[in-house]
C-alpha cells in the first residue's frame, strides 16, 4: 500500500566550516531521500547563535513532499547530519550541520526523539524568517514580530536549484 504524500518543513543550519555548502548540500541531499522531493528552498539567512555558541549560523527552510512516516524522516535528515561531519559533544554545540523537521503535514508528534511541530520555532528568527519566506500562511505575523529584533539577515546571493 501506498502512502500518501505529506507536506513537511525542514530548517537547515550550519556554523562549522563551509556553513554555505554544507547548508545546500544538505538541500540537495534532501531532494534525495527515498519517496522525498524538495518542492521550495527559502533563501539562506545569517543570524547569531541562539542558545549555542561559536560563528554565525547559515541557517534555511525547505519545504518537502514526502512519503515516508515522521520518524522515517527524522531518521533519514539524521543519516544526512552524520555524512556531513556532525557530532554532538554537548547540548547546542557549535555544528556541521543540524536539520530539524519543524511541521509534519497537519501532524502532532511527541516522543522521545522528536516532537512535531518544532517546540521552539515560534521564538527563533532564523527560522521564522526563511519558513516565512516559502510558506507565509504558516507563521503567525505575531510570532514574525516577536524575534524583529533577533540577529538574522538574507545572504546577498539566492538559494540555487
Amino acid at each position: 500500500m501506498q502512502r500518501d504524500t505529506v507536506t513537511a518543513f525542514v530548517a537547515l543550519g550550519a556554523n562549522l566550516g563551509d556553513a554555505v555548502g554544507a547548508v545546500r548540500a544538505a538541500m540537495d541531499a534532501i531532494d534525495g531521500l527515498p519517496g522525498t522531493r524538495v518542492v521550495r528552498r527559502s533563501t539562506l539567512y545569517r543570524s547569531a547563535p541562539v542558545d549555542s555558541s561559536g560563528p554565525p549560523y547559515i541557517n534555511a527552510v525547505v519545504e518537502v513532499a514526502t512519503m515516508l512516516t515522521a520518524p522515517a524522516l527524522l531518521q533519514e535528515l539524521k543519516a544526512v547530519e552524520n555524512r556531513a561531519g556532525r557530532v554532538r559533544p554537548y547540548r547546542n554545540a557549535p555544528r556541521t550541520l543540524d536539520l530539524d523537521i519543524l511541521l509534519f503535514g497537519t501532524a502532532s508528534v511527541t516522543s522521545a526523539s522528536l516532537t512535531v511541530p518544532h517546540p521552539r520555532m515560534d521564538g527563533r528568527a532564523f527560522v521564522l524568517r526563511p519558513l516565512a519566506e516559502i510558506a507565509p500562511q504558516r507563521v503567525a505575523p505575531d510570532a514574525l514580530a516577536r524575534v524583529r529584533d533577533q540577529d538574522c539577515v538574507p545572504l546577498a546571493d539566492p538559494p540555487t536549484g
